[in-house]
């Protein structure tokens, strides 16, 4: 009789023990995919004519604004809540510039809640990061 009981015991230890090590997998694996995101926002500032422009980006192709070509590598959100921080990889290249070395403007990650870290430095355009989805 005794025999039977750890035998059932050990049966359901077994069984909860997949069952955390499932939702433990699961759980990691639902967080990791969703801070990842595959469009970028960015708002553009001209500062000639003071307007912002919103502007949707999908990760990996190229968007043209104006002069500028920009390019959003990758995006990720981050993992708090109470302080949201959104970082992307972004490239830019300023298609008035005659020469053909391909040289960008901005090449960097730039970072939502401090622009400064990275700055986005042209005498015509101001670009800062807005969402990540």
């Amino acid at each position: 009789m005794n025999l039977k009981k750890n035998i059932r015991l050990g049966k359901i230890r077994s069984n909860l023990f997949i069952l955390i090590l499932f939702l433990i997998i699961s759980f990691d694996t639902y967080s990791s995919d969703n801070l990842e995101g595959g469009f970028t926002d960015i708002k553009i500032l001209d500062k000639i004519s003071s307007k912002n422009t919103l502007i949707k980006l999908k990760n990996g192709e190229d968007a043209i604004y104006k002069d500028l070509l920009i390019k959003s590598m990758k995006c990720k959100n981050s993992e708090f809540d109470d302080n949201p921080e959104i970082t992307a990889y972004i490239q830019v290249s300023d298609l008035t510039n005659k020469d053909k070395d391909d040289v960008f403007v901005f090449n960097g990650w730039m970072f939502s809640s401090s622009p400064s870290i990275a700055p986005f430095d042209h005498p015509v355009y101001d670009i800062w990061l807005v969402r990540c989805y």
